[in-house]
């Protein structure tokens, strides 16, 4: 395995890794403390706070792929008639958050490990890039269909992406504290990741290997604090003749929510709006979904 001494293996900072001689790429996360940040956000119920430990996860994992500086990856899982009526992830240079809306007294009928089906319905799921000029914006949306939400976005990218993909994650939740791991692997027929793909099989030989293995990652393993992700990468691909291993960004909760970006989205509405929004003390109070801070803006400030 060819990879950087350097590497310190921590928690909260992702891996990527590429195995040539198969044309595949991946990222491996291990996260805790940055889960913890963003669980203790909210007084989540056991069945949303698994759900969100793994929607993060998954965030973290895609956000990876992303090359740009300020380049975002949002992930949303949404329905209409479900206990869970919104889930929003999203990454940027590192700093990752989320939340989930939901009915708490339609929650109360449903078992400590529902199905994504019992949570949602009939929903779908939308990822988005937004990428620098001149790449700009680009989204898939597929049903959310599955037995998790992994499996619903290893979906994603076979359905809408066309890109044969390997998504593994698992949880540990023991009172307050929570470390979830994850790993994806996918395969890039034209060789070097970001040439145009001119083909794909999702059933090339080359490929099939590497699923399996990367399939048969266990969950003990991918939470163990004490089991170097890099070790766990070669355990899965040592048949290969090299994997190449290299450090990614530090991961941390990053709320972007403050009071001149409050200011500035509250402007773009009519005056109209904006007069109604105001209270009879004079402001107007915002609280942020992501972080549950809450901002007080005065309708004096607006008018500078």
């Amino acid at each position: 395995m060819a990879s950087n001494p350097d590497i310190p293996t921590l928690i909260d900072k992702n891996l990527s890794f590429s195995i040539p001689a198969k044309h595949c790429r991946g990222r491996a996360v291990r996260l805790g403390p940055l889960l913890d940040d963003i669980l203790s956000a909210h007084n989540y119920p056991p069945q949303i706070k698994s759900l969100l430990a793994e929607a993060v996860c998954l965030t973290s994992l895609l956000g990876a792929l992303l090359k740009e500086e300020d380049a975002q990856l949002t992930l949303q899982a949404q329905t209409e008639s479900g206990v869970i009526s919104l889930l929003a992830c999203d990454y940027k240079d590192g700093d990752v958050r989320g939340y989930v809306q939901f009915d708490a007294e339609r929650l109360v009928a449903q078992p400590l490990e529902p199905s994504l089906m019992a949570l949602f319905g009939k929903g779908y799921l939308a990822i988005t890039f937004d990428h620098p000029a001149p790449r700009g914006r680009s989204q898939g949306i597929v049903p959310l269909e599955g037995g998790s939400l992994s499996e619903a976005v290893q979906n994603y990218f076979m359905q809408s992406e066309q890109i044969p993909t390997v998504i593994r994650v698992a949880l540990e939740i023991e009172g307050d504290r929570t470390i979830a791991g994850g790993l994806l692997v996918q395969h890039l027929p034209d060789g070097e990741d970001g040439k145009e793909r001119l083909h794909v099989r999702m059933n090339h030989p080359e490929w099939e290997h590497v699923a399996i293995m990367g399939s048969s990652a266990k969950d003990e393993e991918l939470v163990n604090p004490d089991l170097p992700l890099e070790d766990l990468l070669w355990r899965l691909f040592s048949e290969s003749d090299e994997v190449r291993v290299m450090s990614g960004k530090p991961l941390v909760k990053g709320c972007r929510c403050n009071e001149d970006h409050i200011r500035d989205v509250i402007a773009r509405f009519p005056k109209e709006d904006k007069e109604n929004m105001v209270g009879d003390d004079g402001t107007i109070s915002i609280d942020c979904a992501f972080c549950s801070k809450k901002f007080t803006i005065t309708s004096a400030s607006l008018n500078n």
